[in-house]
């Protein structure tokens, strides 16, 4: 079970997350407006934040924890980037602050297993600078790889949406999209939608 504290600025935005992150692995430990409560909270695994702002005083207060992850929701990537790469932490992500349930809790996921997390279009800059150190941080994947087409799939999988509209933006049957996420979920092993994503971003088959 991977426990999990919200800061996020207003009760509402709170219980929204809360409601959001309700899942079998998951457990929502605590919320508050503030990130200093969660110093008082045991064996946390990971920080949801939906204040950007705050990041500064989030990572003050992970100076004595330093096995707590760190999930940032927000719309400013680069600056979010260079904060977050300044800080000593075990798994990190940058979550949209508009990204469905499936894409925060894979991001929580693959934090608390120590990796980093970032929105396919930060990725993609990335490679661009970089491409060799980031194919290095890929994981092997299985000797059955997905096809291009399943990597499709599970992209937009992990963008929250469903057979039908995932089939409307590939121009391809309902049905051939079933038939994408069984032979997916297959390949990866996975037990759910939600856990083919989350084995995805783990692998590097997919970015949120």
């Amino acid at each position: 079970m991977i426990k999990v504290f919200v800061v996020a600025p207003t009760p509402m935005l709170q219980a929204g997350l809360h409601t959001m992150l309700t899942a079998p692995d998951i457990q929502v430990v605590g919320t508050a407006a503030v990130p200093a409560l969660a110093e008082d909270l045991p064996n946390i695994d990971v920080i949801v934040v939906a204040d950007d702002l705050q990041l500064e005083d989030v990572g003050r207060a992970l100076t004595d924890t330093p096995k707590v992850a760190l999930v940032i929701l927000t719309q400013d990537n680069e600056r979010v980037l260079r904060q977050l790469r300044s800080l000593e932490l075990p798994g990190w992500a940058i979550v949209s602050l508009d990204a469905p349930a499936v894409q925060l809790q894979a991001a929580i996921t693959a934090t608390a297993q120590g990796f980093v997390a970032v929105p396919s279009q930060v990725a993609n800059r990335l490679y661009e600078q970089h491409p060799s150190a980031v194919e290095a941080l890929n994981l092997a994947v299985s000797d059955e790889s997905l096809t291009p087409r399943e990597r499709e799939v599970l992209e937009l999988v992990g963008q929250g949406l469903p057979n039908k509209m995932i089939a409307r933006q590939l121009h391809i049957s309902e049905h051939t999209v079933k038939f994408h996420v069984s032979s997916i979920s297959t390949k990866l092993g996975a037990s759910s939608r939600t856990d083919a994503v989350r084995r995805g971003l783990r692998r590097g088959l997919i970015t949120l």
